[in-house]
């Protein structure tokens, strides 16, 4: 692993890039459901792709979305949260938002924290 001297600007968009992983595509569309949403996501990068299904309802949109989040940009930051930790080919295939922190307790917390 390289120290925090040789990075450039281009290796600091996420944790992950730590690691020496490329920047992911990701793509979201989400649809009104019944009390909340659904989400479905494409991540591509390194010349593969995988897709997930993502749901959530309105009141953990509230509990987890930041002032002026969309349904897509939590979405969005969530799945940046996942793939800062493993592989796009690790993500389920599909889950609830609330699962994310069964899995990592610390997700409700670190997405909490401002982008930068």
């Amino acid at each position: 692993m390289r120290g925090w001297a040789f990075l450039d600007a281009r290796e600091l968009r996420t944790p992950r890039t730590l690691q020496n992983h490329p920047m992911a595509d990701i793509d979201i569309s989400c649809v009104t459901a019944t009390d909340g949403w659904l989400c479905q996501v494409t991540i591509a990068d390194q010349g593969s792709e995988s897709r997930h299904s993502i749901t959530f309802t309105r009141v953990d949109f509230q509990r987890l979305a930041a002032k002026g989040d969309s349904p897509e940009s939590l979405v969005k930051r969530s799945v940046e949260f996942l793939l800062a930790r493993e592989p796009k080919e690790s993500i389920l295939k599909s889950f609830a938002l609330t699962d994310i922190g069964r899995y990592f307790p610390e997700y409700e917390r670190e997405l909490g924290r401002p982008a930068g």
